[in-house]
Formats: structure tokens, sequence, C-alpha cells
């Protein structure tokens, strides 16, 4: 096995892909805080590009705009894939995790709301900042602490976290975009249904040219086309990468061994877990202790912490029992409701599109760095409650394994415990 093909099977695991994007937040955040800020904030700043494309950005803007995209491709292709052969192909089965993306959606932002009531301000302005779940880093949390748990909870997590971020796109698309580019947003269109028909198309001109053409040649640069349309038009350049995703095939036709999903996937995955992601952390996690002085008495604090470590875990637990309790949709007999609370606490995790969001919200160099202080310090404070929480739930599936078949079964035919 060469080192090439070593290094991108390690990226595609949770654990290491997780690693990576810890360490570089570690990194930006002690980089900011060191002698050498300085030369950090220099780094963020330096612009490049055509700026006759409206290309002319700093690296910080390259990293959220930019690579951010290929993370948000991977979204919406893992979601293609969950709505053609997934849970959420099967509307019973993805009743659960869709109303828990919705409450941990929803209640967040309204926590959020609540503790800033009173601000007169535009702090406001951030509630979308704790609705995000980071699937990267809560699915490398779960690989370390839950070797035992049953798989349907990896499932539910899955889906409940790539709804969850289809929901931040949709939130950054309508409520986080100013100074609309009707011209370049329609261009953008344009240039998704001529990605949607050649990917999706049956004709015998788009099947010879797909036969013709290699799949790289054919779809990167319509891609790169769409995203900086997209990113012209003033809609927030990540949406291009999620609706580009969601149009890639996912069968595979005539002479073809995998489909283009599936090959994308196996392409771009490590580029998102080994470059965007890491990448992103590192320009964006730096927030400079120094100039936190109302840290603690700031009502974006709050709302961020209290509606990442409170609004995550009363929304998805809460409004998944309640979907169980009055609607014929019923949990996997494989868990029990507190792995569900246990994945509530989880997805407090808000880091990566929490980062991105918190950017797009504040102007006001005070508010941001208060707003990614409490998104850095709820996901740390995320990742050890849950670690908490589900190491005792993957002990006792641990036992369960020991003790045998027979005890696995009794288990699963009694009511759900806690």
């Amino acid at each position: 096995m060469s080192v090439v093909t070593r290094v991108t099977a390690a990226l595609r695991s949770d654990a290491i892909s997780g690693a990576l994007l810890i360490g570089a937040a570690l990194v930006a955040l002690v980089w900011a805080n060191s002698p050498l800020s300085h030369s950090y904030e220099a780094l963020r700043s330096f612009s490049f590009g055509p700026a006759a494309l409206h290309l002319n950005l700093n690296m910080e803007g390259w990293a959220a705009d930019g690579l951010l995209a290929v993370f948000f491709f991977i979204v919406g292709n893992e979601l293609k894939q969950e709505l053609v052969h997934g849970e959420l192909r099967d509307p019973r089965r993805a009743v659960l995790p869709i109303a828990a993306a919705l409450g941990g959606v929803v209640v967040p932002a309204l926590v959020f709301l609540a503790v800033n009531a009173s601000n007169s301000g535009d702090a406001a302005g951030g509630w979308g900042i704790p609705m995000a779940t980071d699937i990267a880093f809560a699915l490398a949390v779960l690989a370390v602490v839950g070797r035992h748990l049953p798989g349907p909870l990896r499932t539910f997590l899955l889906t409940l976290a790539t709804v969850d971020d289809m929901c931040a796109v949709l939130v950054i698309a309508v409520a986080y975009t100013t100074g609309l580019n009707l011209a370049a947003l329609a261009a953008a269109a344009s240039g998704l249904v001529l990605f949607g028909y050649l990917q999706n198309g049956r004709g015998r001109t788009v099947t010879r040219l797909r036969s013709a053409v290699p799949g790289w040649l054919l779809y990167v640069p319509l891609a790169l086309m769409i995203w900086a349309l997209m990113h012209a038009s003033g809609v927030h350049a990540t949406v291009a990468g999620v609706v580009i995703g969601l149009l890639m095939r996912t069968r595979a036709r005539g002479r073809e061994a995998h489909s283009p999903s599936h090959q994308a996937e196996e392409a771009l995955r490590p580029v998102s877990s080994g470059i965007a992601l890491p990448v992103f952390a590192l320009l964006s996690a730096g927030v400079s202790l120094s100039g936190a002085g109302g840290f603690w008495t700031s009502t974006v604090t709050w709302g961020v912490l209290a509606g990442l470590l409170v609004g995550k875990t009363v929304g998805i637990f809460g409004v998944t029992w309640l979907t169980a309790r009055f609607t014929s949709a019923h949990l996997n007999p494989r868990l029990a409701w507190t792995d569900i609370a246990g994945i509530g606490v989880l997805s407090g995790i808000g880091f990566t599109v929490s980062l991105l969001i918190a950017e797009l919200s504040y102007t006001d160099a005070a508010q941001l760095t208060e707003a990614k202080g409490a998104v850095l310090l709820a996901s740390a404070a995320a990742s050890l409650l849950a670690a908490v929480v589900l190491g005792r739930r993957n002990r006792h599936y641990r036992r369960l394994a020991q003790d045998g078949p027979s005890t696995q079964v009794e288990a699963m035919a009694a009511p759900a415990p806690n």
C-alpha cells in the first residue's frame, strides 16, 4: 500500500479528521495569543485573487468561502446518499432524526434570542450561531468514546447533523445574504441546472458526452464557475457546494464501476478532512483572549453557551421524545432514551459552521470575539460532557456484548431504560 493510499484512508477516519480539526483550532488559539500574534493576523488578512471576478479575498475569506464549499459538498452528497439509499429513504425511519434536527435548530436559536432579549444593540443578530452541529468533530468524539455503542446511534447522529447543517445553509442563504446580484444568481442557477442534467440526464447526447470526456474535466470547471457566480451573487458561496452535492448521481450506469457520487466522495473527503476543515479552523479559531475583558458579562457569550449546551440538548431530546410519544414514529429498539440524551449533548459541538455564522453575524470586533470564544468553550464543554454520558452507555453496551446474545435480546425486548 502506497503512502498516499495510507494517508487518504486515514483521513477518512472520523477520529483522525476530528483530531486534525481540534489540533488546528488549538494551534490557532495559541498562535493568536502568543508574541507572534502579529504574524497570525498578517496571515489571515493576506489578500489575493482576481478583483474583476469579486474574488480578491483575504486568506480567512478564501477558507470560509472556498475551502468550506468542499466540506458542504460532502454534506450535500451525504444527504443525497441518505435520501436515495439510507435512513431518509424510509419516511418512518427518517422522522425521528429529522425531528431531532429541527428541534436542535429551533430551540437553540430561541434560547439565544431569549438571553439577548434585553439587549437593544445588534447582539441578537447572532441567533443562527448555536443552530449548527459540527459533523466531523461530533463523529470524532463518538468514534473515540463509543466503540461499543449500537450502529443505529451513529446513523441517527449522522442523519441529524446532516439535516442540521442543511438548515444552517438555508439560514445562511436567507438571513445572512445582503446586496443580492440577481444576474449572477440566475447564471449560477443556470449552471446548476446544466450540472444536474449532465449528472442525471439520459439523452443520447449527454450519455455520449459523459463517455467521451473524463468526469473531472466535465464537472470540475463547471462547479468552479457555479461557485464563483454564487459568490458574486451575494449568496454565501458554500450554498453552491451543498446544491452541487445534492445533484450528484448515486447510481452507476453503463460501464461505470461506481456512481459519480461515490467517486467524488472518495476523492474529496480526504481533501475536506485533511485540508478544508483544518485550514478553516486554523484561520478562524484564533481568538485573542487579551481583548475578551467583557466576555463573561456579554449576552452574546451567554446566548451562545446556553444555546449550544442547553438548547441543543433540550431541543433534540425533547422534540424526539414528543414525536415518538404523539406519532407513530418510534425509537430504534437497539437504542435507549439515554443514548438520545447523549447525542443531544454531543450536538452542542458547534465549531465549524457556528464559527462561520459568527463571522457573518457580527462586524463589531468585540462581539465577534465573544461569539467565537463562546463557540470554542461550548464545543469543548459539550465534548467532555458527551464523553461522560456516552462513555457510560458504551460501558453498558460492552457489558451486554460480553454477557452474550441472549442478554442483548432481553435488553432489546425490554422497555427503553432511562
